[in-house]
């Protein structure tokens, strides 16, 4: 007797469920990421300025070059589920394995690279004489760290791929604790100062990566993966991430270009364009964990031969897109007026971020659509198209925000020019998507 097929509401409900499921415990990993540099800052400050500063300088450092590698776990995921999705459990691992072994590679050559430009590249950064040393410390220090933090970032996209963003939850959490307690006693306990803010963080980087490899290796060996390095395999995952890293150093550009411009309209500008960047930062986590699940449930549907099914998640993620970013909407002007007091008390800097501030909450509902059909592209490996929509965005956001202090606007402006690049990702990505041609199934694309 063959099964009823579901209805269009119970397959909203399991869309929904899976959904939830996928993009909580993905949240709150997400969140528990920045608290690492907040953490150190918040034990770092107690020293002085001046090593407050140097960390401040050695963090920006450290965080740009970490992001450029997060192809790590978005093509990690997208690959591992479309295996999963084809029921080859073994052949999904292996995927991850390839991805852990590059994250290897990259970050050995990573030490390689800054071990010895380290003083440079703080002094590109325009860091003080006094704040330089304690950057430069700081800097070469974790640089030993980076290698874990990209087995970290592999590892965590194996593990979506597989279904499960409880365990990365669960270890952003416990190295958030570990960071807090070994800083605390490496700065202050053992006298270490800059030096033991540094060794405690690697320290716990290294002890997630040590988790994660365990949870991988134990599934491996499950399921009968071979744990060995793999040439052509490691080269097929490189390749997949190339066209995610250009995406990457795309985004960063737009907000680089973004920060310079607001530079230029003055000090007050400039405070305000941090406060309202953070704030959108912060919001975008939440919609990022959306398109998390995407990239996990669009990769498991097409690596099971169900384009239909990969479609029907995407429309019902793009829905969850649209109100999640409403509610986000509505929180920004609700809470605004408690919002801005956070982090200035300058009524110049204040009347400076409220227009644009009310940009940024009206906007919320693209930028939902945008990071779901993102995460769904991203599911289905269709990263050369990602790429090049982000390379044409740049091409259009940049003429626009550098006329920006020419035409004048000031902050409401190039927040409006910032709205206007969300909203040509939105167009790019909506057209792709609905012409179906990322629907390519099988258990690789």
């Amino acid at each position: 007797m063959t099964q009823a097929p579901a209805t269009p509401r119970a397959a909203r409900r399991q869309h929904d469920r899976e959904i939830v499921a996928l993009a909580v415990p993905a949240f709150g990993a997400l969140v528990a990421e920045p608290l690492f540099v907040m953490a150190d800052s918040a034990i770092v400050g107690h020293l002085g300025t001046a090593q407050l500063a140097g960390l401040g300088v050695a963090s920006a450092l450290l965080t740009t070059a970490v992001s450029v590698f997060v192809f790590l776990a978005y093509a990690t995921t997208a690959a591992v589920a479309r295996r999963v999705g084809a029921g080859d459990l073994q052949a999904a691992i292996r995927q991850g394995m390839d991805g852990i072994w590059l994250a290897l590679l990259l970050g050995a050559a990573v030490i390689a690279a800054v071990l010895p430009t380290a003083p440079s590249l703080v002094e590109l950064f325009g860091a003080s004489d006094t704040a330089a040393p304690y950057a430069t410390t700081y800097l070469r220090i974790s640089a030993f760290g980076i290698p874990a933090m990209l087995v970290v970032l592999a590892s965590t996209g194996v593990l979506r791929g597989l279904q499960d963003t409880r365990t990365p939850l669960y270890v952003a959490v416990a190295g958030f604790v570990a960071n807090g307690v070994l800083n605390a006693g490496l700065v202050y306990g053992a006298g270490l100062g800059i030096a033991g803010s540094a060794w405690g963080t690697v320290i716990a980087q290294c002890g997630m990566a040590a988790v994660y490899l365990v949870v991988v290796v134990r599934g491996a060996r499950s399921h009968g993966a071979s744990l060995r390095p793999d040439a052509s395999g490691i080269r097929a995952s490189a390749q997949a991430g190339v066209p995610l890293l250009v995406r990457t150093l795309s985004l960063r550009a737009i907000l680089l270009i973004a920060t310079a411009v607001a530079a230029r309209l003055g000090d007050s500008d400039i405070a305000a364009h941090q406060i309202i960047l953070s704030l959108w930062s912060l919001l975008a986590f939440a919609l990022d964990a959306i398109a998390i699940a995407g990239q996990a449930i669009i990769g498991r549907y097409l690596g099971a031969g169900d384009g239909q099914g990969a479609r029907d998640a995407c429309r019902r993620m793009v829905e969850w897109g649209i109100a999640v970013g409403l509610v986000l909407g509505i929180l920004v002007i609700v809470t605004r007026p408690v919002f801005l007091p956070l982090f200035t008390s300058d009524p110049v800097v204040k009347d400076t971020a409220l227009p644009a501030l009310l940009i940024v909450a009206l906007s919320q509902p693209i930028s939902g659509v945008v990071f779901v059909l993102d995460g769904v592209l991203m599911g289905a490996g269709d990263g050369p198209y990602l790429a090049g929509a982000m390379v044409l965005t740049l091409a259009v956001f940049t003429p626009v925000a550098l006329l920006v202090p020419v035409l004048g606007g000031g902050l409401t402006a190039l927040w409006g020019a910032m709205t206007l690049m969300m909203t040509v990702r939105l167009l790019t990505l909506w057209l792709r998507a609905r012409s179906g041609r990322w629907i390519v199934t099988g258990s690789s694309r």
